[in-house]
């Protein structure tokens, strides 16, 4: 029986071959094609060594299940986005593991439209098909081998992005721009030509080796590395991306990090001026600064679980033209409500030219008045156990359990919730204006959760 330890909630990924191989590849697209019926299907893949062998088997699977494959080449997951929605193909599928260690790979699946396939709209069913003794062979049999074609879709995806911003108002900035040697740095050669930005690279070229560590910004030794480029280039603000670019992630004038929260009200107050009235959606984990945003410009709050999942459903339901989530995922209506870590750069270097401020400026006021703890993450053996425990310690508050346990008292509430990635709980504190409450509601919370830091 074929090994189906790497799928999880979202996606596939796992450790390279022993859960992610290029008979797993082969069999997910020969299913993605009986499953689904598609016909035309956009692949391609990270920067990670496995790539290349993994789509080959992938697109063997799809050819071989009837569909015609479009591979793009090496990019990241959001361009599989852009070209299944271009190409009005009926589906796309990304190999890659994202922020993983190089020795991990894996697989983000679309259907027409670039709407995704997770757990409870049909990976399940993939999970459960290609992991028999006996492969359903017949599924597909008597279907014609699907073509295979070579397609290069950046000059487009690139024209995309542009109409994000008015390049007219853009100013001269000095960015740090560090890709930590994933897929980002290739989009951002074709943008450079494009702005007038001078552009301090940081292990800008891909490097499935990872040379310098993950491509994780979240993780500090990464956060450091921007941080000393912009200090040390005296820039105007740095910008690090994930493996795959479908995240990035900011540091000021200062090489201080930015939580991602923050962005997520700095970019729902630019929308809502720009389309009074608007929805704006975001996770239940940090709430306060993002709804005084939204109040204060007049939109219409929407809440969501987090996941992308769960995100993009939620704004196709209810019309949203951007939602954000506090761990750097930035969602837009015009992007077949996808996410993107390239549009989300431009459009915050576009809200720092034109209001002429700093980046610690224009995100300082709310970091005061609202600040957050950021996610804290801590491996414990009884997960259900500490859920119910603060559950009934913090019962007087204002309990709501749309994702996790959040809790919200007058001046301070907190949100705990299980990963759908990872084994551990991770907790966000945050308080009205009260930093020294913040830092002991943090150290009480993380008492009585115990584990060990993950």
């Amino acid at each position: 029986m074929l090994n189906t330890a790497a799928f999880k909630a979202y996606d596939i990924r796992g450790k390279v071959p022993d859960e992610v191989n290029e008979e797993l590849a082969y069999r997910v697209g020969k299913v993605f094609c009986a499953l689904f019926g598609a016909e035309d299907v956009v692949v391609g893949h990270d920067i990670r060594l496995t790539g290349p062998s993994l789509v080959k088997a992938l697109s063997d699977g799809l050819r071989d299940g009837g569909a015609n494959v479009i591979d793009i080449g090496q990019c990241g997951t959001e361009m599989i986005y852009f070209a299944t929605a271009y190409l009005k193909t009926d589906g796309g599928i990304m190999v890659t593991a994202s922020h993983n260690p190089a020795e991990y790979n894996g697989m983000k699946l679309v259907r027409r439209g670039a709407r995704p396939v997770s757990a409870d709209t049909g990976l399940e069913e993939i999970r459960e098909m290609v992991g028999v003794d006996e492969f359903p062979h017949h599924l597909v049999a008597g279907k014609a081998r699907g073509l295979l074609t070579k397609q290069d879709i950046m000059t487009p995806y690139v024209e995309h992005l542009l109409k994000y911003i008015d390049v007219s108002r853009l100013k001269p900035l000095k960015v740090v721009v560090n890709p930590g040697n994933g897929g980002a740095g290739a989009v951002l050669t074709q943008l450079e030509k494009r702005l007038p930005f001078t552009l301090e690279k940081v292990n800008y070229e891909p490097d499935g080796t990872f040379p310098h560590g993950v491509p994780n910004p979240m993780l500090e030794a990464s956060r450091k590395q921007t941080s000393d480029a912009v200090l040390a280039a005296h820039a105007d603000l740095g910008i690090a991306w994930d493996g795959d670019f479908d995240r990035c992630f900011f540091c000021d004038e200062q090489g201080k990090f930015i939580e991602g929260y923050y962005l997520v009200g700095l970019l729902a107050e630019s929308f809502l001026q720009r389309y009074p009235g608007s929805r704006i959606m975001y996770d239940p984990r940090l709430i306060w600064n993002t709804e005084a945003i939204i109040r204060q410009y007049g939109g219409v709050p929407v809440l969501s679980k987090s996941g992308h999942a769960f995100m993009k459903q939620c704004m196709r339901e209810h019309n949203v033209i951007y939602g954000g989530e506090m761990s750097s995922h930035h969602y837009f209506r015009e992007f077949t409500y996808c996410d993107s870590g390239m549009i989300t750069a431009l459009l915050v270097l576009e809200i720092v030219c034109a209001s002429g401020k700093k980046l610690s400026e224009l995100v300082g006021d709310m970091e005061e008045k609202f600040p957050c703890s950021g996610e804290i993450n801590r491996k414990v053996a009884d997960s259900k156990a500490i859920f119910d425990l603060l559950r009934t310690r913090y019962g007087a508050g204002k309990i709501d359990t749309i994702d996790g346990l959040s809790v919200a008292f007058d001046t301070w509430r907190f949100n705990l919730r299980a990963s759908n990635t990872e084994p551990v709980i991770r907790l966000n504190v945050e308080t009205k204006g009260d930093r020294a409450l913040l830092e002991a509601k943090t150290k009480e919370l993380l008492e009585q959760i115990g584990g060990e830091p993950a």
